[in-house]
């Protein structure tokens, strides 16, 4: 197994790069979104990846982040989806977007990759939803932002936040996304969030 790889960037295209190790070019397929992040040509750069081993051919799959490459093996798991599939999801959505579609149960959003329709956007979500928890996706956000607290009271907050966006006619999803751009402290009520999300939601 190749846990990573790091190298200099000798080339990057729409859908791959080519990490230059010790002399050695390694092409490794990315997400679309992957490219647009990448430094400029010539700097070193570390990609966590994913060796896929056929009959036929060694493939690598790489990514910026541990997070992003879990998510890609989850993908993995479900029923439908290979690599290529997976590695298209991620490049339409991020892994934030991601987790919150499959939280709440947005299988439309999913389904505007390339090649997945709705019904594989459902089962995707129905396979993962018990893999990807409500404070797991806060918990992303807040490994951004040190100060933000995870405690199981800010959850709480959260949660009822949610309920009451959902009750608002906003969906899940959406509700989700926004609550997880706002910073919370250990001081801060549902009310409060609530005037900070919906102010978030005119500007969406």
């Amino acid at each position: 197994m190749i846990a990573f790889i790091k190298g200099i960037l000798a080339e990057k295209s729409g859908d791959s790069i080519v990490l230059d190790v010790s002399g050695v070019g390694y092409q490794i397929f990315v997400p679309g979104q992957v490219t647009e992040r990448l430094p400029s040509i010539g700097e070193t750069i570390k990609i966590h990846t994913y060796l896929q081993v056929r009959e036929d051919a060694m493939t690598l799959f790489g990514f910026l982040s541990k997070d992003d490459l879990r998510i890609f093996r989850l993908l993995l798991g479900v029923n439908g989806i290979g690599p290529r599939g997976a590695l298209a999801v991620l490049s339409v959505m991020t892994t934030d977007d991601l987790r919150f579609a499959i939280l709440g149960d947005d299988a439309t959003a999913i389904a505007k990759t390339p090649g997945i329709g709705v019904k594989t956007a459902k089962r995707l979500i129905l396979e993962l939803r018990d893999k990807i928890s409500f404070e797991e996706t806060f918990e992303q956000k807040a490994e951004l932002s040190p100060q933000a607290p995870s405690s199981g009271a800010a959850n709480g907050v959260k949660s009822e936040a949610v309920l009451a966006l959902t009750a608002l006619g906003y969906s899940r999803s959406e509700a989700l996304k926004v609550l997880g751009g706002i910073e919370i402290t250990e001081n801060t009520g549902v009310e409060e969030l609530l005037k900070h999300a919906l102010k978030n939601m005119s500007l969406l």
